[in-house]
């Protein structure tokens, strides 16, 4: 029995061996070739295998990039709700801070990562049957309300008068959304997104090279971006 469990043992530290090295070469074939280079053939090329024996690990090319994509999303929920946890709960500048900041580092620790999730979509990618987004992709939109409903006793004063409605927001954004903060306004889900476009945006045009002609120091600039979203939200920053 000894042997037999040992043997299975070393069997499935192999498979999850194998398994995760597919999905290394799987991102670093997107990082050099762009999402068009996600293929199981190219990836058993590189591998030093057959075709036929990655299809042991994965049935389809799209598989394996929906296990990518839940992979990628857990890794960057985990980061940011860490840093959320770990910042002050009575101090809401620290904590967007802290989940801004934990945002931008992960991207650029993961850029192909980043790039899978946020960016260029994979050419004929076709999601699980009903298309329901990774359970942590659910924690990152959570998560990005969160920093509103933290600024939202700040803010609501200036941005309360807004004629948002339920109606103007998507009815899956709500379902995760409206559960989690109950007292979160339409005007208040409105600012989440706003607090995204702010982070986000500058964060893709520094993963896609578009700032490296423009500053050499594009973390002073997030780092002032930032300063000012916490200034405009009307809070009061103790770091």
């Amino acid at each position: 029995m000894g042997t037999v469990g040992n043997t299975r043992g070393r069997r499935e530290r192999l498979r999850a061996e194998t398994t995760a090295e597919i999905k290394k070469v799987a991102l670093g074939l997107m990082a050099s070739g762009g999402p068009d280079a996600i293929t199981l053939r190219a990836i058993a090329r590189e591998m030093g295998m057959t075709a036929n024996a990655i299809y042991g690990y994965f049935a389809t090319r799209d598989d394996l990039v929906t296990t990518l994509i839940d992979k990628v999303y857990t890794s960057l929920a985990d980061t940011v709700d860490a840093a959320w946890g770990a910042a002050p709960a009575q101090d809401p500048a620290v904590r967007i801070q802290a989940w801004a900041r934990a945002f931008r580092n992960w991207a650029l620790a993961n850029p192909e990562g980043f790039r899978l999730i946020y960016g260029d979509p994979v050419p004929g990618y076709l999601p699980p049957e009903g298309g329901a987004a990774p359970d942590a992709a659910h924690r990152v939109c959570t998560g990005i309300a969160a920093l509103a409903a933290a600024a939202w006793p700040h803010a609501e004063v200036d941005y309360s008068h807004s004629d948002f409605e339920w109606s103007d927001f998507d009815p899956g954004l709500l379902d995760k959304v409206r559960p989690a903060f109950p007292d979160l306004p339409p005007a208040g889900v409105a600012l989440a997104l706003r607090i995204w476009s702010h982070l986000h945006g500058l964060v893709s045009l520094e993963i896609y090279g578009h700032l490296r002609s423009q500053t050499l120091s594009p973390e002073k600039l997030f780092r002032e971006e930032l300063a000012q979203l916490i200034r405009s939200l009307g809070i009061t920053s103790s770091s």
